[in-house]
């Protein structure tokens, strides 16, 4: 494996009874990478998380962490992830720095380096001017901060985080998002989150996956300019019947806007601007308006996992 290739997934599946959460998953996460792990309710993918922080077991699959296999070196490769759950695992009778020494105990931390290693993440996730307080009287988005504290306290090459911000007022979003790009520059982060804007804000790669199975990976640019083109906008003085441009080649709908305008929605493999153009000339359209319309991250989400239907292996960048 790369030395580079930090998590490798191959043929991941879990099942629950009858029921098939997560169906063959393979993807690899690079050293270096903050992930936006993306899907509905139900598509499988706080599943993903838990097996690969080790604490579900897959029905079928590998996962490698670090050159580790998860199931044959299970305690090699849990060395290697820090895991913030949903609900952040604090003992909130606990001061902070009472429990992130307790993290680091459990961590095996050398005895001489506690105090190092704590010092580190306070600093990290601004805590320092509440370290000697408890836990339960803080707020959320304190919470949330020494959970992420707990996860990266050994240091961990990956770092999962399950939605890190839900519940949080803006400000501790922000907060929190800031932090989790500055640890984007040490370790590699998964990010798992339904709130889009945030993978927008935050990451650099994302993965959508509905239904248990990965429709999508790419890099957050990658998949904007991908779609950049797949919509347009077009104006003519003397407009064809919407049946001529339907017939135009990887037009795949058409849509009637305001007067003389229409949207026209084209096949992701062809870019339709030249050919519109010639044939507008060609037949006297008199075309005044030619208008790509971008597509925001929301919109493409909605449109990958709501299709009954779809060949998401033509989008796959793996």
């Amino acid at each position: 494996m790369n030395t580079d290739t930090l998590i490798s997934v191959r043929q991941l599946s879990r099942y629950y009874g009858e029921l098939c959460a997560v169906n063959k998953v393979n993807f690899e996460i690079k050293r270096g990478q903050i992930l936006g792990f993306l899907g509905p309710n139900g598509a499988g993918k706080s599943t993903i998380m838990q097996m690969l922080a080790g604490t579900l077991a897959p029905t079928e699959g590998e996962i490698t962490i670090a050159g580790y296999d998860l199931i044959d070196f299970p305690l090699k490769a849990k060395a290697a992830i820090g895991y913030l759950p949903e609900q952040p695992p604090l003992y909130r009778d606990m001061l902070v720095n009472e429990f992130l020494t307790f993290c680091a105990h459990l961590h095996h931390i050398p005895r001489n380096q506690v105090k190092k290693a704590i010092n580190y993440v306070i600093e990290q996730c601004n805590l320092a001017q509440v370290k000697n307080r408890l836990i339960r009287n803080l707020s959320k988005g304190y919470q949330q901060r020494i959970g992420i504290a707990q996860a990266i306290i050994h240091n961990p090459a990956v770092v999962i985080l399950d939605e890190p911000t839900i519940g949080l007022d803006p400000i501790q979003v922000r907060e929190i998002r800031n932090l989790i790009q500055m640890l984007g520059q040490e370790h590699s982060v998964i990010l798992s989150t339904h709130i889009l804007p945030e993978v927008q804000t935050v990451c650099n790669h994302v993965q959508i996956i509905n239904h248990g199975q990965l429709i999508l990976n790419d890099t957050v640019e990658g998949l904007l300019a991908h779609m950049h083109t797949t919509r347009l906008k077009v104006g003519f003085r003397h407009p064809p019947a919407i049946e001529k441009l339907q017939q135009l080649q990887s037009v795949s709908n058409v849509s009637p806007l305001e007067t003389n305008y229409f949207l026209i929605e084209q096949s992701f493999e062809h870019s339709l601007a030249e050919l519109i153009v010639e044939q507008s000339v060609i037949h006297g359209w008199g075309l005044f308006e030619l208008t790509p319309e971008r597509q925001t991250l929301e919109q493409i989400f909605v449109d990958l996992t709501k299709a009954e239907s779809h060949d998401y292996s033509a989008l796959e960048v793996v």
